[in-house]
């Protein structure tokens, strides 16, 4: 099996992805409601992924 190289970045999209799509899934009754709270719980946690990034970035140096 060929080996992954990942950086933090994309291993950080991966999981704001993956965790959107079941999120969605689990939590909401009709398709366009699924879609809609996966699409928004992405957006909230790239908005932390990069919020976070720039904290410790400020917080570092």
């Amino acid at each position: 099996m060929p080996k992954m190289n990942l950086s933090n970045f994309e291993a950080a999209l991966l999981f704001a992805l993956f965790t959107s799509v079941v999120l969605g899934i689990i939590t909401k009754k009709t398709d366009r409601e699924r879609v809609r709270y996966a699409a928004y719980c992405f957006v909230c946690f790239i908005a932390a992924i990069f919020g976070l990034s720039w904290l410790m970035f400020l917080g570092h140096g």
